[in-house]
Order: C-alpha cells, then sequence, then structure tokens
C-alpha cells in the first residue's frame, strides 16, 4: 500500500525495523518470531540496507519474503553511497515489478572496509538526490501506481552529526519533502522534549508531511554503547545512565529498565498525539510485545 495511503487510513502509524540478518540461523530465528510482530498488526515494517549496498541482496530477498508469505507491508531502505545512476534504476524496477509501494530513501554510510572512502565520485551525493532519481523513476511511469513510489527520508531531533548548523539542517530535511519525500522518520531519541521541540521547528519551517518518532528499547549494556557509537550524536539522559547504571551486570535488570523507559516515551508520545511511532527492534520482539502489553493494547489498532 502506498505510504500516504497508510498514512490516511491510520491516525497514528506504528511500525517497526528489520534488519537481513547474516546467517541462516539468523534468518530462521527472525522469521521464527515475525508471527509476534504480524500479531501486533503494524502499518509497515522496514528493511535496512547495509553500509554501501553490502546487504543489497539480503535486503531484496527480505523485502521479498515478507510481501510474499506475511501480511506484512516491506518499506525497503536505499542509500547513495557507492552506487550509479543504473544500480538505482535496476533496484527500484525490480521493487516496482514485485509490487513494493514504497522506499525509504537515506544517505548511507560509506563501507567499512574503505575507511577513506572519497564521496565526491558519487552520482548521488546527498539523500535529496536519491529523493529527486525516485520521484521521476515514477513520473517516467516505472512503477505500476501512478503517484511512484512512496518516499520516506530521515530527520534529527537532536541535529544531525554532519550539519551542525541546526537552521542549515532544517534547510536540508525542507529540500528534501519539497524534492517529493511523502514523510520523515526520526532517529532514535530517548528524550521526548527534544523530539516536541524538533516538531515545533519543523512546522515553523514549512515541513507538512507526517514526522514519525523513532524509538528504540534499549536491552543490553552492548547495545547502549553500540548505539552511542553509531549514532553520532545521540543523548542519553542521565536519568536513563543512572538507572543502566544501577543494573551492574544483571542483564535482565538492564532489558527491564530499558523497555520500561521505552514505555514511557510511548506513552507520553501518544498522550501528545504523535503522527506515528517506529520502533527500532533490532529483529528481536520480546521488547516491543513488552512495550505493547504495558500500555494495555493486543495490538496497535488499540493504540491508535
Amino acid at each position: 500500500m502506498h505510504i500516504t495511503d497508510i498514512f490516511r487510513r491510520d491516525s497514528m502509524t506504528l511500525s517497526f525495523e528489520f534488519f537481513p540478518p547474516r546467517t541462516d540461523a539468523g534468518w530462521d530465528a527472525l522469521f521464527q518470531r515475525i508471527a509476534d510482530f504480524e500479531a501486533l498488526r503494524p502499518s509497515f515494517v522496514s528493511v535496512t540496507y547495509g553500509a554501501g549496498g553490502s546487504t543489497r541482496q539480503q535486503t531484496h530477498d527480505m523485502v521479498m519474503r515478507l510481501n510474499q508469505s506475511t501480511h506484512l507491508d516491506p518499506v525497503p531502505h536505499l542509500t547513495c553511497v557507492c552506487h550509479t545512476e543504473s544500480e538505482i534504476g535496476q533496484i527500484l524496477e525490480r521493487y516496482a515489478r514485485h509490487g513494493i509501494s514504497n522506499i525509504m530513501a537515506l544517505h548511507g554510510d560509506p563501507p567499512a572496509s574503505v575507511p577513506d572512502y572519497d564521496r565526491s565520485d558519487d552520482v548521488f551525493r546527498y539523500a535529496i538526490d536519491l529523493v529527486k532519481f525516485i520521484r521521476k523513476f515514477g513520473e517516467q511511469g516505472g512503477h505500476p501506481d501512478p503517484r511512484g513510489f512512496g518516499i520516506g527520508v530521515a530527520g534529527f531531533p537532536e541535529g544531525h552529526p554532519d550539519t551542525p548548523n541546526r537552521l542549515v539542517e532544517l534547510d536540508h530535511l525542507k529540500a528534501k519533502v519539497d524534492a517529493g519525500a511523502d514523510y520523515v522518520c526520526t532517529q532514535m531519541f530517548f528524550d521526548n522534549r527534544m523530539y516536541y521541540d524538533w516538531c515545533e521547528r519543523c512546522a515553523l519551517a514549512g515541513i507538512g508531511v507526517p514526522l514519525v518518532a523513532g524509538v528504540m528499547p534499549i536491552t543490553s549494556t552492548r547495545t547502549l554503547r553500540r548505539m552511542a557509537e553509531l549514532s553520532g550524536g545521540t543523548r542519553f539522559p542521565a536519568a536513563l545512565l543512572k538507572q543502566i547504571q544501577r543494573c551492574g551486570e544483571d542483564t535482565e535488570a538492564v532489558k527491564r529498565v530499558g523497555t520500561h523507559w521505552a514505555t514511557e516515551q510511548c506513552r507520553d508520545l501518544i498522550d501528545h498525539g504523535v503522527r506515528g511511532i517506529h520502533f527500532y527492534t533490532l529483529n528481536q520482539s520480546d521488547a516491543t510485545t513488552q512495550i505493547y502489553q504495558t500500555l494495555g493494547a493486543k495490538d496497535s489498532a488499540a493504540l491508535r
């Protein structure tokens, strides 16, 4: 279903993010959990795309499997780095041919194997270039839906690490929306006040598309450290860090604290009329299911 129809149908969207597993055992484990995710009846799910396109085939395989063997509506990620126009065009043609309606268009990271990767030779320097290409693909009849692909882009409530000027950062986001993005999904955050302030600044900048809040339950201290390394600027509130510190080496206690914090984030977001919540699941269904249960909901419909 086209993302604009999803937002029209659902007063608040709830969605999940998966990543392609690296091993056969990982695939088996994830798809054993898919039934748990399906039972929550999300508005859509997204599938990540490895740095420099490193999971290109795995992402496609996972999107196809979700599309063909589940009731979930998959939104594949697509990134700029290390891709030619021809390669992106072929990927879009393949998705269009198989009935995929939406794409998450991202800047992306260079491959870890090339630490000094020079982006100056990339055809798509920025996410806006990818948005324009996807929109043009649809306008030229590349997708069976006359609207073309629905397009999502990333937002950064706490600031993009590569753009210290916050006014310029919102100019960039506005440009992506003007180029054809249908919604914005944020990077994970742990302080809702940062998100609410960012939403107000988006409104002042004239950004009128749905703004979906990215929430990630912390399930281990290892996950916390990994997020700190990869997120490039995510702030961890002192109150959250204190609670995790009290847990010591008790891994189950850390998981309970992280899940409780995310649950309170979701409750507050829902109370404030958020347009959508996107769960960074790390392919684990337990924390997301517990959040729904604690909020008194058996599925997404009960939270709207």
